[in-house]
């Protein structure tokens, strides 16, 4: 048994794939980055949430405006975050495989959403950030589209094909009496 921890790692390909490949990526069967990605997730909801209040409601547009644009900010800042934690789960999986195929698309998707939301940020900065933006609503429901459909794969990755979960053994430990 190597790796970290010794889990999982005589099954070969499996193993390497739920191993951390450095602490800094969270112990075993416990990775950072899917505690990370609720943060710009959390956000950019938020901010269409904040959208919908601004441009439905005049005395409170700009607050809300406002809100909307600071969210954005801190979901990119998160989103920056969980990707360093995510490329280093991805570069824990076997190449040629399904699963760093699955976990590749995942990373260009969520990249894209990132930066579609940095234009948002970019465009309502240039407009006015307290003023209630289509353009920036519009921006901020594809980005949702398209975060959704990476997040999918997120979750194949880790429910499907079981990266940087703890393997069956280990589960079980949680379900002896």
């Amino acid at each position: 048994m190597g790796g970290v921890g010794g889990h999982g790692a005589e099954r070969g390909s499996l193993g390497r794939g739920k191993e951390p490949r450095t602490v800094l990526a969270g112990p075993y069967g416990h990775p950072f980055h899917p505690i990370m990605v609720t943060v710009p997730i959390g956000a950019w909801v938020a901010s269409v949430v904040f959208d919908i209040v601004a441009l439905g409601n005049d005395s409170a547009a700009r607050t809300f405006a406002e809100g909307a644009y600071w969210l954005i900010g801190i979901g990119i800042v998160g989103a920056v975050l969980a990707a360093v934690f995510g490329l280093v789960d991805l570069l824990g999986i076997p190449r040629k495989t399904v699963a760093f195929r699955t976990g590749l698309t995942h990373m260009i998707l969520k990249l894209t959403v990132v930066v579609l939301f940095a234009i948002n940020f970019g465009v309502r900065a240039g407009h006015g950030y307290e003023s209630a933006s289509v353009a920036g609503f519009v921006l901020s429901l594809i980005g949702l589209a398209i975060l959704g459909v990476s997040g999918w794969l997120g979750g194949k990755l880790a429910y499907r094909y079981g990266v940087r979960v703890a393997d069956e053994r280990t589960q079980g430990q949680g379900f002896a009496h």
